[in-house]
């Protein structure tokens, strides 16, 4: 079969052949992939970047972690690969497969997984958002920030503040359901002091930020209260495009009711990802193919992956291999 192998840690991956994998056991299946969307994941899992991750050893390796697939009954699944799943053919875990609905296609399938996981799993389990609360997506402007607007309106949040540097993208936004942007580009004074605004008019209850470093300094500087009843915040952690360390003060944490945690892989409990397979991944796909959750795609060609694997997809869009 052809597919895409990473064969030495720092260079391109190659589309090359490769063995067919097999099924080890009962839980897995041999599935037809058609689309597999290209994110930070998969390249930082396939030069061992990724924390969840070991620097790749062995000589040779297909990539990519999730997809569309074909059952070999014909059935149209989105499934998390076994195998790598940048490949003619992959295997995945029964346990991990959801059903698509006909409205949705196959590149928009394949990109919005990775974005629900992102998005809604914070929502949902880690700040454990409330009908009428008031959302900040830090970051909001890359594919994940844009769903994650979205998911947050689904969940019945009242407002949705979005940041992001790509003036274009925060336009788009707004006819997304962010109510108000905020530009990371503008002078630190600015950007706190329009944050700071809005958040006395109408406190901020959760965060879901995909930044880190210093624009996650900034935001936890404005909650930072002076010594009287503060509203409470929850701060969840999901990516950190802008920096993996930040300077966080004894003083900042105190003076506030301030939920701080993250949502990733190992931070979410057994039953709550067999709930992102059985009721929020398909609840999602359904919304999409109703034309209720908006993405954006860039169809590409597996036997061009070592051109577009740099290839910088602007404006909130995901690259999608086609298969």
């Amino acid at each position: 079969m052809k597919a895409a192998v990473m064969y030495q840690k720092g260079e391109l991956p190659q589309y090359a052949d490769f063995p067919e994998p097999t099924a080890q056991d009962s839980d897995e299946v041999l599935v037809t992939v058609k689309a597999v969307a290209l994110k930070h994941f998969d390249k930082g899992t396939a030069t061992g970047k990724h924390y969840s991750s070991d620097a790749p050893k062995e000589s040779g390796r297909v990539i990519g972690g999730d997809g569309v697939c074909l059952l070999e009954d014909g059935t149209r699944v989105y499934g998390m690969g076994v195998s790598g799943m940048l490949a003619e053919k992959a295997i995945i875990e029964k346990t991990r497969i959801v059903k698509l609905p006909a409205g949705i296609s196959d590149a928009a399938a394949a990109a919005l997984a990775n974005a629900v996981i992102g998005a809604a799993m914070g929502l949902k389990f880690k700040a454990e958002i409330q009908p009428g609360d008031v959302v900040l997506i830090n970051g909001a402007t890359g594919f994940t920030g844009r769903v994650a607007v979205q998911i947050a309106k689904h969940y019945g949040a009242k407002k949705v503040i979005a940041t992001g540097r790509n003036e274009r993208s925060l336009k788009d936004l707004l006819e997304l359901g962010a109510d108000e942007v905020i530009s990371v580009k503008q002078e630190d004074e600015q950007f706190i002091a329009q944050l700071k605004a809005i958040h006395t008019a109408s406190p901020v209850d959760v965060i879901i930020d995909y930044l880190w470093g210093h624009t996650a300094e900034m935001i936890l500087a404005v909650l930072m209260g002076k010594g009287s009843f503060t509203h409470k915040t929850r701060f969840v952690s999901v990516g950190s495009m802008a920096g993996d360390l930040i300077q966080l003060s004894a003083a900042n944490l105190r003076s506030v009711d301030l939920q701080l945690t993250g949502s990733g892989l190992g931070g979410w409990s057994k039953d709550q990802v067999r709930q992102l397979f059985s009721e929020i991944l398909p609840e999602m796909f359904q919304l999409a193919a109703d034309g209720k959750l908006k993405v954006e795609t860039v169809e590409v060609k597996l036997a061009d992956i070592a051109e577009l694997w740099d290839l910088d997809v602007a404006d909130g869009r995901r690259l999608v291999v086609m298969v």
